[in-house]
């Protein structure tokens, strides 16, 4: 009765909007009756399934950068350079198991650098752990692909090359986009200008 008088007070204030029905893993009577019907017969659009922050969150990534909107893992059988960032595949991946047998041998024949606020699995095992502040990820990436310009370190086939061959990625100077021939991605140039010219380890 809890659950229906609070519907029945949203629906008499006519606030059906205020109603929102979330569900976790599948089944026959949560999709097609629970999360299918409840909210649409109530009047609200708030129905959320757990794909929203798991399956259907993780093949927007490669989907819109790759174009492969699908399941997929990591080719962690040859990996040498693994960087956990934000996430723990030993705690939580789609691939727990497999990242489980792999990362030893990760550990042996490569390195394994962990940025993450907290001391996860990962960060535990890891050769580096960087307990990064929390919402201050931005600022690291920003600072490594300020020092891979910097310091030449991109990749000159993939992203491009400094038509006169001299890297112009200089600290706080801004760089005519003329200048720069790029193949495979788009905006490298206004990136530096907008965002990365000043920010710096430091």
């Amino acid at each position: 009765d809890t659950i229906a008088d609070r519907m029945m007070e949203l629906r008499t204030n006519n606030e059906p909007h205020k109603f929102m029905y979330m569900r976790g893993r599948y089944s026959p009577t949560s999709t097609d009756l629970a999360y299918g019907s409840i909210g649409k017969i109530f009047g609200s659009p708030n129905s959320y399934s757990h794909s929203a922050i798991c399956a259907e969150a993780e093949k927007m990534g490669p989907g819109y950068t790759q174009g492969f909107f699908g399941y997929r893992d990591y080719d962690l059988a040859k990996t040498r350079c693994l960087v956990v960032w934000g996430c723990d595949p030993l705690s939580s991946n789609r691939q727990v198991p497999n990242a489980i047998a792999k990362f030893s041998d990760i550990l042996d024949r490569g390195s394994v650098i962990t940025v993450d606020p907290r001391f996860s699995t990962s960060a535990a095992k890891a050769h580096d752990w960087l307990p990064v502040k929390p919402g201050e990820d931005g600022a690291l990436a920003a600072a490594i692909a300020h020092v891979l310009l910097t310091e030449g370190y991109w990749s000159k086939e993939f992203v491009g090359d400094f038509k006169d061959g001299k890297n112009l990625f200089k600290t706080g100077a801004t760089i005519d986009e003329a200048a720069f021939a790029e193949k495979q991605t788009h905006g490298i140039i206004t990136w530096w200008n907008l965002e990365l010219k000043d920010r710096t380890p430091a």
